[in-house]
């Protein structure tokens, strides 16, 4: 029985990871180029990052507002602002709108800028067509394979349940039918004394078994993104008969309302106050009639380590108020609020993240050193000769 079970194993972790093997190699790429986008960007791009004066005084976000929608295409909003706690930051203001029908990345993406502006000269310092940003790119490469919401998402979603099953393959490939020194040896280090072909068998066995954990835990957050029956189902299944959330409502007025300025800097005011001992604080616009600004104050590089506001886009008020330290919510929900960190690594902090780059490189080469162990296998087949048949001689 357990032969048996290893059997299905191996041809599941053999044709599997023929099948969807460029994927994988893709995903893990484009997720190692990622891993440190947040410090590479402003050391290649310091002047959309950083001011060339730090001030005594900040404008209003109502007037950097403006400027940032002056600066954009005639007629487009903006919708979401970033404000850093380092005074020597610009205030990073968005736009973005996708098409989810579209099949190739420059479709899904109608318009997106980012508008980077001095907070206290209220100078554009870049407009940036964030659709020709390399990291843009590759992050939809990651993403959806630059093919679109549709077609791209379903096939990394299904290469990452793949993906899944090859680990859980390869664990019972891994461990040994004996065990002995020699393998368990085997099992732990490579070989580097050995032939080629043996070091890549080594390398693909141990690098992979090292990698399973943190591999395990990128597919399953990848796959919470993919299939939303699979998020829906386990965030039900933990939170139980946990409280559910009421989502957030702006109130109409009666009477005509034009003070949008004064609720703008009001927010910008109280998310500057909010910012000092954190890093950074996220406003989103309202979206209709009834949206609220939605705003976050975020501790440090986690993004589950925050505190939540929505204020009515009328009157300024803040209808809701939460603290990731005090959050009345199910299991279910708070390990969907991690799912980002538990998916980059950022989780722990700065050594899950650097294990998470590693295991991402591991992944890369997984796919090759397999398709190398493949190729080395089908030529050791030995050839069965065919009897010739020898016809007596007619005289």
């Amino acid at each position: 029985m357990k032969l048996k079970f290893r059997k299905i194993a191996y041809q599941l972790h053999l044709w599997l990871g023929l099948t969807s093997g460029l994927i994988v190699v893709i995903m893990a790429a484009t997720g190692c180029i990622l891993a440190f986008e947040e410090e590479l960007k402003p050391i290649v791009h310091p002047n959309r990052y950083f001011v060339e004066n730090i001030g005594r005084k900040k404008l209003k976000l109502s007037e950097l507002t403006t400027k940032a929608e002056q600066a954009l295409p005639e007629g487009l909003k903006i919708k979401r602002v970033v404000i850093s706690s380092d005074p020597s930051r610009t205030y990073v203001f968005r736009t973005l709108k996708m098409d989810n029908e579209a099949w190739t990345y420059w479709g899904t993406y109608l318009y997106y800028y980012r508008i980077y502006i001095d907070p206290y000269t209220g100078k554009v310092q870049e407009i940036e067509n964030a659709k020709q940003d390399f990291f843009e790119i590759v992050l939809d490469l990651h993403r959806r394979l630059l093919l679109g919401e549709k077609i791209g998402k379903a096939i990394t979603g299904y290469s990452t349940l793949i993906l899944a099953v090859i680990l859980f393959s390869g664990l019972v490939i891994w461990y040994p039918r004996k065990m002995s020194k020699s393998m368990l040896k085997g099992m732990f280090f490579i070989k580097t004394s050995a032939n080629w072909k043996r070091i890549n068998y080594d390398a693909h066995n141990v690098l992979g078994f090292y990698s399973v954990i943190p591999l395990l835990l990128i597919s399953y957050s990848a796959l919470i993104w993919s299939f939303g029956d699979v998020d829906q189902w386990i965030k039900k299944t933990l939170n139980g008969n946990g409280p559910k959330e009421e989502k957030a409502k702006s109130t109409l007025p009666s009477t005509e309302f034009s003070s949008q300025g004064n609720i703008l800097n009001l927010i910008g005011s109280t998310m500057d106050k909010g910012l000092s001992n954190k890093k950074s604080a996220l406003i989103n616009f309202p979206r209709s009639e009834e949206g609220t600004y939605y705003a976050e104050l975020s501790y440090d590089g986690r993004q589950y380590r925050n505190e939540q506001f929505n204020f009515d886009q009328y009157s300024g008020e803040i209808l809701k108020s939460q603290s990731y330290k005090n959050k009345n919510i199910g299991y279910g929900t708070a390990l969907r609020e991690r799912n980002y960190d538990l998916h980059t690594g950022s989780i722990l902090g700065m050594a899950t993240r650097i294990i998470y780059f590693l295991a991402a490189v591991i992944a890369t080469s997984l796919p090759i050193t397999g398709f190398i162990i493949y190729l080395n296998r089908k030529k050791k087949k030995p050839k069965h000769k065919k009897n010739k048949v020898v016809f007596p001689a007619h005289h």
